[in-house]
C-alpha cells in the first residue's frame, strides 16, 4: 500500500494503558520516524472504566481535558498537528474531541478498520482489555454501513501475563486464541499492545493480519495530507 508523504509534524499520542506506549513507539520508529510523537498516559482512564462499566460524562470531560492539553502543545515542529488515542474501549468519548478540536483526531482502530473492510471477507477480532470488545465490534459494523460478518474474541489472561512482563505468554495465549477462530479472512489485533503477538499469530494461523499502530500512521499521514 503506497502511502503519502507530508511534513515532519509534531503528533500527540494519548494512552490509557502502559502497554500501548511501546507498540506506538515502535511503529513510529519503524514507519514515521520524522515525527515528533510525544506521549500523554493517564492509567486510570482502563481501570476508572472498568470499575464504572460504562463510558458517563464525567469521562468524556476528561477526554475532551487531554484533547484541549495535547492540541495546545508545542515544540520543534510547532503545535501538535493531530492526535491519536491510543486506548480502543472510548470511542464516543474520542469522538467528542473529534468534534471538539480542528486538528485530526484518530481512534486508534479506525484505519485498521477501514483497511479490514477494504479487504473484505469474514472478519476476526482479537482484545485482551475486556470492556473494548462491545465498543469495537459497533463501530466497525458502523464504519461499514452495513451487515458485517465480524468474530470477536476477548484473550483472557494475556494482558494479565504482559503486564507481569511476560510477553511470551501473552503472545502465546493471543497465538492460540487465533488459531481456533474458523471462517476468518482478515484478524484484526484490536489493541496497541496486540501488535506484539503479530508474529506468532501469522505462523499460527496464516491470516491476513491487521495491526492498529501501522494502520493509525497510514491513517495520520492521509489525515494531514488531506488538511493541506
Amino acid at each position: 500500500m503506497t502511502e503519502p508523504t507530508t511534513p515532519a509534524p509534531r503528533i500527540a499520542l494519548v494512552h490509557a494503558l502502559e502497554e500501548s506506549v511501546l507498540p506506538a513507539r515502535a511503529a513510529f520508529a519503524a514507519h514515521w520516524p520524522q515525527a515528533e510523537a510525544f506521549d500523554l498516559l493517564d492509567t486510570s482512564l482502563a481501570t476508572d472504566l472498568a470499575a464504572r462499566g460504562s463510558l458517563d460524562e464525567a469521562m468524556t470531560d476528561r477526554f475532551l481535558t487531554l484533547g484541549r492539553y495535547a492540541a495546545a502543545t508545542e515544540g520543534t515542529a510547532g503545535p501538535a498537528k493531530a492526535i491519536l488515542f491510543t486506548c480502543s474501549a472510548f470511542g464516543p468519548a474520542i469522538d467528542a474531541v473529534k468534534r471538539d478540536l480542528p486538528i485530526p483526531v484518530l481512534r486508534p482502530n479506525e484505519s485498521a478498520f477501514a483497511e479490514a473492510l477494504a479487504l473484505g471477507g469474514r472478519i476476526g477480532l482479537i482484545v485482551t482489555f475486556a470492556p473494548s470488545l462491545p465498543s469495537l465490534t459497533r463501530e466497525l459494523e458502523e464504519m461499514a454501513g452495513k451487515p458485517v460478518d465480524v468474530t470477536g474474541v476477548v484473550v483472557d489472561g494475556a494482558l494479565a501475563a504482559l503486564k507481569a512482563g511476560d510477553g511470551t505468554t501473552h503472545d502465546r495465549l493471543v497465538a492460540e486464541v487465533a488459531a481456533r477462530l474458523s471462517g476468518i479472512d482478515t484478524l484484526i489485533l484490536g489493541q496497541f499492545s496486540l501488535a506484539r503477538a503479530r508474529p506468532a499469530i501469522e505462523r499460527a494461523t496464516g491470516l491476513r493480519v491487521v495491526t492498529t499502530p501501522e494502520a493509525a500512521i497510514r491513517g495520520l499521514k492521509r489525515a494531514l495530507q488531506n488538511k493541506r
